[in-house]
């Protein structure tokens, strides 16, 4: 798979990941203690929707533009709106967003004062972005880095708490083995941290052999959702997507089965989609 992000900013996969990842950093405000929050495979931080990349797929239309006109029918994702509001300077009252924040940019709006961000990218145009959006930023630190390779120089973390997403493009043949020996590789390290895998969905063998992996690396609490807006009937689209949540906080599966389903109502392409959350490993 070839991801892009620039040309799918915004789209349905962006929309539902963050929906999630804003559900998480909320959950790490419980306590006072500091958190960090470290990402795999940063991206830029930002992305112009008017742009004539995100204009040539306009996925963003089915995406965040869909799901802004719904937002006050999603008051638990009112700091997921925040954030992305933030990020359009300006914005009126009835105006679609023109900027879509990127997982960092999105993540900085749930930092408090005594947390800290940690990001990786290893292509050299983005990261240089990357710094560039977080210059002179003291509680985001940028490293042009491998991100499989950062989990072993990085974890764990100095403040014991925190959140590690895992979200490659999936370029790599082996991508998801190396996101199953990575995960494997940064529990052993911080078995307390909480993990989020995000995945594309497109061909079913792989993904069944994938699950297979991650039940077979003995970690438990783990937690799937999947949010698919079209048929699985094509190799040849993104169908839908999905996120592994290890250690999520608790009666979070309860929150998103009631949220997921509705994400699928306003965001499905068809109706022969779906929406699911289930634990694929409980406790």
């Amino acid at each position: 798979m070839n991801y892009r992000h620039i040309y799918h900013a915004g789209n349905f996969a962006d929309v539902f990941k963050h929906a999630v990842l804003s559900l998480l950093l909320k959950s790490l405000h419980k306590k006072d203690t500091p958190f960090c929050y470290f990402d795999t495979h940063a991206g830029t931080g930002r992305y112009n929707l008017e742009s004539e990349a995100a204009g040539r797929t306009g996925e963003f239309r089915d995406g965040i533009h869909r799901l802004w006109k719904s937002r006050t029918e999603f008051p638990e994702l009112a700091d997921y709106f925040s954030a992305v509001a933030a990020a359009n300077t300006g914005m009126g009252v009835d105006s679609l967003p023109r900027i879509y924040p990127g997982s960092p940019r999105l993540a900085r709006s749930f930092l408090r004062s005594q947390d800290r961000m940690v990001l990786l990218e290893l292509q050299p145009d983005e990261c240089a972005q990357l710094k560039g959006e977080f210059s002179g930023d003291r509680q985001v630190h940028v490293y042009p880095q491998d991100g499989y390779a950062g989990l072993k120089a990085f974890l764990p973390p100095k403040e014991r708490r925190g959140l590690v997403l895992l979200d490659p493009p999936y370029e790599a043949a082996d991508e998801y083995e190396q996101v199953v020996r990575g995960l494997r590789s940064a529990y052993e390290r911080w078995a307390t941290g909480v993990y989020v895998i995000w995945y594309p969905i497109k061909d079913r063998p792989p993904l069944e052999r994938f699950y297979r992996a991650l039940v077979g690396t003995g970690i438990r609490k783990m937690l799937l959702t999947e949010l698919c807006v079209y048929p699985e009937d094509s190799t040849f689209r993104l169908s839908g997507c999905g996120m592994i949540l290890v250690n999520p906080p608790w009666q979070l599966d309860e929150v998103l089965q009631g949220l997921v389903p509705r994400l699928f109502e306003v965001l499905r392409q068809d109706d022969a989609g779906r929406a699911e959350v289930s634990w694929l490993v409980p406790e």
